[in-house]
């Protein structure tokens, strides 16, 4: 599992929260999606074979917000053989 934080501009309201949750949640091998609005992030667990960086900032982008930057880590909640 791997862990992406994308930074992303224009959200400004509950809609926002629900539209960009709503449309990458919908990825295949996406875990979770978290928006923190007040801060501006988009948490997103995903399984890196099954869905690209690329796919849920084209998600994000297709909900009408832009994307400034990222940072990604891995999961160390589970073993190396579990993944």
């Amino acid at each position: 599992m791997k862990q992406v934080t994308l930074h992303v501009q224009g959200m400004s309201c509950g809609s926002c929260v629900n539209k960009i949750e709503g449309n990458v949640g919908k990825l295949n091998g996406v875990e979770s999606v978290k928006v923190q609005l007040s801060e501006g992030k988009v948490d997103v667990a995903f399984n890196e074979s099954a869905v690209a960086v690329g796919e849920i900032k084209g998600a994000i982008k297709d909900s009408g917000y832009e994307v400034t930057g990222e940072s990604t880590k891995e999961d160390d909640s589970a073993c190396s053989c579990c993944n």
